[in-house]
């Protein structure tokens, strides 16, 4: 009797011991500091963010403290990838794609001009490996990172001017985002990537001619209806696009596993509601638009097949120049010849 109630009572001990450890781990108080991409003023995209702190911070009890910072405030938003590195700011929130320049093979974890639907897309980083890829990618410069928000399909382009020939595209002077910037290289626009508050000063000046930014609720909340008066769809170069956040490791790896617990899932749940929103809001966006005199334009296939030829020939090209970008482009290839034929059979045309 008296062994076994010291083994109760050594049982007792320790599950009191391990509860005592995981509260002592939620209430430790963790205070980072956020540098963003994106102004939490942007339709949805700027909401984001800022309800997933709020999730965090209400999940510790206040104790894990994210605080967050517009963009330029702390790092300009184009340069939060370096800052993140370097531990200049524990963490970020942005988009791989911003950083293409430098490290091109990134953007497959962003969008992929000519890309699957947000179904696939999901499937592939989720589930057929597309995140481990990421993930090791990310480590190379001390980064870890959590895909945090799915932006649906989104236009293709804000243009001055109607676009009637692909030789009305040679000359123009266009914002645009990515890998589909080299795609548009192509056929002769000078391109160039501008965070979101510089766009519509830019187009407002002379300095841009067109550009894309997003999907209709978001572009409106910029306000490129008022000066380009033509907006063309589908948006080829993102049928669907991730933004991330990005944590410096080392910050990371001293993080209380309750509280990594938390970021992953409030990264999860801001991927459904980003998606659901952004769905949500489109057909009112898009009357807006018309009814401030934008006109809505379809890209004719001429268009279409000579943008997507022309994708193939630049994904083709920095394959054969970068090891670690045909790597990740073969694995992304395989998984959607694979599921091809799910595409085909298990939805409606």
């Amino acid at each position: 009797m008296d062994k076994r109630l010291a083994g109760v009572a050594c049982a007792l001990a320790l599950s009191v011991g391990v509860v005592g450890a995981r509260e002592a781990a939620a209430q430790q108080k963790v205070r980072w500091k956020l540098a963003s991409s994106y102004a939490s003023t942007l339709d949805v995209l700027g909401q984001n963010i800022t309800r997933l702190i709020e999730n965090i911070k209400v999940m510790s009890d206040g104790n894990f403290d994210i605080r967050f910072h517009e963009p330029g405030a702390l790092v300009p938003a184009l340069e939060v990838f370096d800052a993140v590195s370097k531990g200049s700011v524990e963490m970020s929130y942005s988009s791989p794609g911003f950083h293409a320049g430098r490290i091109p093979h990134l953007v497959f974890f962003a969008s992929v001009p000519f890309g699957p639907s947000v179904n696939e897309y999901v499937a592939w980083i989720q589930q057929g490996g597309g995140y481990a890829l990421y993930d090791r990618e990310l480590a190379k410069h001390n980064i870890k990172g959590f895909q945090c928000g799915i932006v649906i399909a989104e236009s293709s382009g804000w243009f001055r001017k109607e676009i009637k020939t692909l030789d009305d595209l040679k000359g123009l002077k266009m914002r645009f985002f990515g890998l589909g910037a080299k795609v548009m290289q192509k056929f002769g626009v000078n391109t160039q990537l501008l965070a979101a508050g510089d766009i519509y000063p830019a187009l407002e000046r002379g300095v841009l001619d067109a550009t894309e930014f997003s999907y209709p609720s978001l572009d409106k909340n910029l306000g490129f209806y008022q000066i380009a008066k033509h907006n063309y769809f589908p948006g080829w170069h993102q049928q669907a696009s991730f933004v991330d956040v990005i944590i410096n490791l080392d910050a990371w790896n001293k993080l209380p596993k309750a509280y990594q617990k938390m970021v992953e899932v409030a990264c999860n749940d801001a991927n459904l509601w980003l998606m659901a929103a952004g769905e949500a809001r489109q057909g009112d966006a898009i009357a807006f638009h018309q009814q401030h005199g934008v006109q809505i334009h379809t890209w004719p296939n001429e268009f279409l097949d000579a943008f997507k030829k022309a994708w193939e020939e630049v994904a083709e090209a920095e394959a054969a120049a970068d090891p670690r970008f045909k790597e990740i482009w073969d694995h992304y290839k395989a998984f959607r010849a694979n599921y091809a034929r799910w595409r085909e059979i298990g939805y409606l045309k």
